[in-house]
C-alpha cells in the first residue's frame, strides 16, 4: 500500500500542473496579506473604563434580542452578552484592536476554497486519466487486487490535500508574522459553545477552525473521486464538483427556509461551525446529527466507488 501511495504522489508531482497550483496559492496568500497591510490601521488607545462599555453594549445588545424577529439575530445577540459578561467576570479586556499574526492566518482562512478547487482537480482526474491514458491496465495487470489501488489513490488525494492547507496555514503565519508581528501579549480565544464560554489557545482555535472549515472540501473531493471512478469523466468531476463547491451552500439555505428535510441534505452538514459559533441551518439539527449524516455520504460515496471499480471489466 504505502509503495501504491508513493508511486501515486510522484505521478502528481511529476506533472508541471501541480507547482502551478502551489504557486498561485502561496501568490494568493501574499496577495491577501499586501491587501491586509495596506489597509491595516493602527491600534486605537486602550479604553481604560472597558468594563462600563461592556455592560453598556449588553443593555443595547439586550433592546436589539427583544426586538428582533430573527432566531439567527438573536442567538448571536445571547452569543455576544454572554461572552462579555464572561470578559467581566475574568477580568479580561477585549482584544487588542493592533492586527497581528493570528489575525491574519483566520483572514487566509478564506482561501481554504481555493485548496478545495486544486484537490478537486486532482481528485478528479486521478482514476479518470488512467482510463483516457489507458495505464488503467498497466495498473490491474500487478498482483495486486483492485481495492487496493482505488484505496492508494484516494489516500493521495487526501494527502495531497492536507499538503496544500499545511502549505496555506504556515505560509500564512510566516508571512503574518512578518507583515504585523506576534500580539503583544497572549490573549486566550473566547470559544462560545452550548451557551457557555471557554478559554482555548488561540493556535489551538486556529488548527480546529481549519479543520471543520475543511470538511466541505474533503466531501467534495471524495464526491468528485466517485464521480471521476464511477464515470470516467473527469471533466464531469470536475465540473459538477465546482459547482456544488460554490452553490450548494445557497441553494441548501434556500431550501431550508421551507422544508424541513433540507437538512438531509448533504451541504446542511458539512459546516459543523454552525454548532460552535453560530446556528443550526434547520431547527433540531445538531453536531452528532450533522456527523451521521456525512458518514452516511462518506460510505455512499466509497462504496459507489469501488463497488463499480471492483467490478468494472478494463478489457476492452
Amino acid at each position: 500500500m504505502v509503495n501504491l501511495i508513493k508511486n501515486e504522489w510522484m505521478k502528481i508531482f511529476r506533472r508541471p500542473g501541480t507547482y502551478v497550483m502551489i504557486t498561485i496559492l502561496i501568490l494568493s496568500t501574499l496577495l491577501v496579506g499586501i491587501v491586509s497591510k495596506y489597509q491595516e490601521k493602527g491600534p486605537g488607545a486602550a479604553d481604560k473604563n472597558w468594563v462600563q462599555t461592556l455592560k453598556e453594549e449588553n443593555d443595547a445588545l439586550k433592546k436589539q434580542m427583544e426586538q428582533s424577529r430573527s432566531k439567527v439575530e438573536k442567538q448571536y445577540y445571547k452569543k455576544e452578552i454572554v461572552i462579555n459578561n464572561y470578559r467581566i467576570q475574568h477580568n479580561l479586556p477585549p482584544k487588542e484592536t493592533k492586527y497581528h499574526v493570528w489575525s491574519f492566518v483566520k483572514d487566509a482562512s478564506d482561501l481554504i476554497i481555493l485548496t478545495g478547487l486544486f484537490t478537486i482537480i486532482v481528485a478528479a482526474g486521478i482514476v479518470a486519466s488512467e482510463f483516457n491514458w489507458g495505464t488503467i491496465k498497466l495498473l490491474l495487470i500487478r498482483p495486486i487486487n483492485r481495492t487496493k489501488i482505488l484505496l492508494s489513490k484516494y489516500f493521495t488525494v487526501i494527502l495531497f490535500a492536507l499538503f496544500m492547507l499545511a502549505i496555506l496555514f504556515a505560509f500564512s503565519a510566516a508571512l503574518g508574522a512578518v507583515l504585523f508581528g506576534m500580539p503583544n501579549q497572549s490573549v486566550p480565544y473566547l470559544n462560545y459553545y452550548n451557551g457557555k464560554v471557554t478559554e482555548q489557545n488561540i493556535v489551538i482555535h486556529l488548527l480546529i477552525y481549519y479543520g471543520l472549515n475543511s470538511i466541505k472540501m474533503m466531501m467534495l473531493v471524495t464526491m468528485a473521486f466517485m464521480i471521476s471512478t464511477v464515470f470516467r469523466n473527469s471533466s464531469l468531476a470536475i465540473g459538477l464538483s465546482l459547482f456544488l463547491l460554490f452553490t450548494g451552500d445557497q441553494f441548501t439555505a434556500l431550501l431550508a427556509l421551507k422544508f424541513s428535510w433540507a437538512k438531509f441534505i448533504l451541504f446542511a452538514n458539512t459546516d459543523l461551525m454552525q454548532y460552535i459559533e453560530g446556528t443550526p441551518l434547520v431547527d433540531g439539527m445538531t453536531m452528532t446529527f450533522s456527523i451521521i449524516m456525512l458518514i452516511i455520504y462518506f460510505i455512499i460515496f466509497h462504496f459507489l466507488s469501488f463497488f463499480v471499480f471492483n467490478k468494472r471489466d478494463v478489457a476492452s
